[in-house]
């Protein structure tokens, strides 16, 4: 039972590209329920992370970033961008401060004024890469363009996920935006993604990490299988997680695995104590390398690699 007043409900963060909308997902949660990168276009779906407080329950669902499509892929990206925006009841706009409001920005916001019952937020990130003057033109830059394309914003607030200034300012405004109803889900759950999910989002991160600027696109993951081990020791569980990485070409197949092994080594390491942190139980990860030639434009390919 809920009381009277309780506020329930959906809102999304879009923005171009390495906007900051994963890091500021996690920061509102209080714990990493999406992958981050310094690379563009690395979310990939849709991840509900949900804030639950005594007044509010928030779900977060997490985007991609709207782009220019060069494949089929990018084109399912950008269609399942479109729909979030129509089916959530706040859009939060993410405008970098670090950057000026520039073309990409613009393509943005013109077409999220085609979505005409959503309310919509301007939030200015990262902020602590800019100084107070720049910060200040940015707000007026980012009023201006809603303004040009016919949006209202319901606010333009500053922020900075990193360093945590005005979050909890933010998650204050999102929940005043959102309808009176029943808490959606139970009080400690932080994402109603599948823990396999998670586990392959994870595990692509690590493996995002240091690659040549054209891989990023061509890496998918699949968690082939995920149980406990059976005849553990209560007091010792063991989390068995055997998973593919999927690249496109084999030149690409020999990055990923590195000189004698070592860089799919280390992207195992690097995963494996993300997932343990995640799920609370330590694990045992095997990583396989397979090539799925072209498999961004390949519509059979897509659908198996979950897309």
């Amino acid at each position: 039972m809920t009381d009277d007043g309780f506020r329930s409900g959906f809102a999304c963060f879009v923005g171009r590209p390495n906007a900051g909308k994963s890091t500021l997902t996690n920061a509102l949660v209080g714990q990493k329920v999406v992958i981050t990168s310094d690379k563009p276009q690395t979310t990939r779906t849709v991840v509900r992370g949900i804030v639950t407080r005594p007044d509010a329950q928030l779900v977060l669902v997490d985007t991609p970033g709207l782009h220019r499509p060069r494949t089929l892929l990018g084109e399912r990206l950008n269609d399942l961008v479109r729909t979030t925006w129509a089916e959530v009841d706040v859009v939060g706009v993410c405008f970098p401060a670090d950057q000026k409001v520039g073309p990409g920005d613009a393509f943005l916001v013109k077409e999220l004024a085609q979505v005409r019952r959503t309310t919509k937020l301007a939030i200015v990130t990262k902020t602590d890469l800019a100084a107070p003057d720049r910060i200040a033109e940015h707000l007026i830059d980012v009023a201006e363009l809603g303004r040009a394309h016919g949006i209202e914003w319901a606010e333009v607030v500053p922020v900075s996920a990193v360093a945590g200034d005005q979050v909890d300012l933010l998650a204050d405004l999102l929940v005043q935006q959102m309808p009176e109803g029943p808490q959606l889900y139970p009080d400690d759950e932080l994402s109603d993604a599948p823990e396999e999910h998670l586990a392959a989002e994870l595990v692509r991160e690590a493996a995002l990490e240091g690659v040549r600027d054209e891989l990023p696109h061509s890496i998918a993951v699949v968690v082939d299988e995920m149980r406990m081990r059976e005849d553990r020791p209560e007091d010792k569980p063991l989390l068995d997680i055997h998973a593919s990485l999927y690249v496109e070409r084999d030149s690409q197949k020999g990055i990923v695995i590195g000189h004698r092994g070592q860089r799919l080594q280390d992207v195992g390491r690097r995963a494996r104590t993300q997932i343990e942190s995640l799920l609370g139980v330590p694990v045992y990860l095997d990583l396989r390398v397979k090539v799925a030639k072209e498999w961004q434009r390949d519509p059979r390919q897509l659908r198996k690699l979950g897309f």
